[in-house]
């Protein structure tokens, strides 16, 4: 699960960034890299973005609140062997 929250990150960071970009500059980055707006590698970028932010909305739920990335399990195994 941490690897799917890391992903679903760098995705949504990667959706961001485009969204940006298209705001500021009128520059659809995932356009310029697959060669066109609508052809199948876009769409598939597209949706995987999608699918990225519905994961970070529905994971912290799966997770009784809390959004694992690792952190927390170090910071708990840390203070069990001080005890």
């Amino acid at each position: 699960m941490i690897i799917a929250n890391y992903i679903a990150y760098i995705l949504t960071i990667i959706g961001a960034l485009n969204w940006g970009l298209v705001g500021i500059f009128n520059f659809n980055l995932v356009s310029w890299i697959c060669g066109a707006y609508r052809n199948g590698w876009a769409i598939a970028i597209y949706v995987l973005i999608m699918l990225a932010a519905i994961w970070l909305i529905i994971s912290p739920i799966i997770s009784k609140g809390m959004l694992n990335l690792g952190c927390q399990y170090k910071k708990e195994h840390d203070e069990k062997k001080e005890q």
